[in-house]
């Protein structure tokens, strides 16, 4: 459901984390309206940043509708984006869910081996892909690289004992071939086709890192039960893994960095920042830090990059057991706003979090005082560094 961008209050200014829950309501919001309430389960921080993208290449703030009292928002209110935006975010989304749906029927994998969960799965399946290609339609998206994705994957999963099988860029590239087409499509919604070319190669990174950044982290459970795994299927050790995942890291940012964004702030926290600590949540997960990188910096980033942790602080562990079941429950209830201590970033302050050597410390920016000094004020919005706050 989460993704690998995951951001949290604890990591973000004010201002950006109020308009990511706009744009995270917003699609719940619209998945319900338009699909009924069970496809609110689709709700996809990645399939999300379209939706991000999109108003970020606006001058003027995405259209807003203020919200009724919600449950996961402490009972209150709160202005949520309502925009072309939104709805292609609820379209990917529905898409994305359909093929992991028939992906897991597929493989046959836990409660989906059993006939009757798995026909009622298809089913679904079927319901979610049919919602999304046409809502795709109304916004003039072809869905087709993200219907076929999971057909195209399975071909070339079949294909890795042949005498021409896949390597591990072959294999991540349905799902760059989808995060790219649906990148590049914020740019026609957002009335800027020069941007086109940009998005769709920072989707293609986004793509590659989230299919990476999944292997790695399945990687143990997937060799204990013999499921497939692309790193197992192509003999790529974890350090290798790592250094691909760094390649991909390097060529988003570069991407994210050629985009003629008038609002540039919340894109830059969750593309350059966010996904640069789900690579090293991921290999802190799976055990790796790395020849000479000492504990707390993950390997390939040092101290103040995007994705390393605090300086002097190790990640925290999962304690397992009741109390990380219940975390979990939790978590999950409440489509992720919830976030155990274990699984979230914290630091004492915006300079601390965020790469700001190119803007002085946010010297060069107005009204940063209070972020600047852990307060979580909003500042540096659009001066075009890492913090962006």
């Amino acid at each position: 459901m989460f993704g690998i961008v995951r951001p949290c209050r604890h990591v973000m200014c004010a201002g950006l984390y109020a308009d990511w829950m706009g744009h995270l309501c917003g699609l719940c919001l619209a998945l319900r309206d338009e699909h009924g309430h069970l496809s609110r389960l689709v709700t996809n921080y990645d399939g999300l940043i379209v939706s991000v993208l999109t108003e970020a290449q606006s001058p003027a703030s995405a259209p807003r509708r203020r919200a009724g009292a919600c449950a996961l928002r402490g009972f209150k209110g709160a202005d949520v984006v309502q925009a072309e935006g939104v709805r292609l975010a609820a379209s990917v989304s529905l898409l994305l869910a359909a093929g992991k749906v028939r992906d897991h029927v597929a493989d046959g994998d836990g409660v989906y081996a059993r006939r009757p969960v798995a026909a009622g799965a298809t089913r679904l399946a079927g319901r979610w892909s049919s919602a999304g290609t046409a809502m795709a339609g109304t916004l003039g998206f072809d869905p087709t690289p993200l219907t076929t994705a999971a057909d195209r994957q399975a071909l070339l999963e079949r294909a890795q004992g042949s005498a021409a099988a896949p390597g591990l860029r072959e294999l991540t590239r349905p799902t760059e071939d989808a995060v790219a087409a649906a990148f590049a499509h914020t740019a026609v919604l957002a009335g800027r086709p020069h941007n086109q070319e940009a998005l769709e190669a920072a989707g293609r990174g986004f793509g590659r890192l989230a299919h990476l950044i999944d292997a790695v982290e399945d990687l143990a459970d997937d060799r204990a039960s013999g499921a497939y795994n692309p790193l197992a299927a192509t003999g790529t050790g974890l350090d290798e893994a790592r250094r691909h995942c760094d390649a991909a890291h390097a060529e988003l940012r570069a991407a994210v960095d050629g985009l003629d964004l008038p609002r540039p702030g919340l894109t830059r926290a969750l593309l350059v920042r966010e996904t640069g600590t789900a690579v090293s949540r991921a290999f802190a997960t799976a055990g790796t830090h790395g020849a000479g990188h000492p504990p707390g910096h993950a390997p390939g980033h040092a101290p103040g990059d995007p994705g390393a942790p605090p300086e002097g602080r190790p990640p925290k562990r999962d304690p397992g057991g009741l109390l990380s079941f219940a975390c979990a429950a939790l978590t999950c209830c409440t489509c992720g706003l919830y976030r155990p201590e274990w699984d979230e970033d914290r630091a004492g302050s915006c300079c601390q979090r965020f790469d700001c050597s190119g803007c002085d410390c946010c010297g060069n920016c107005s009204n940063c005082g209070s972020c600047c000094s852990g307060e979580g004020g909003c500042c540096c919005d659009g001066c075009g560094c890492d913090c962006n706050c």
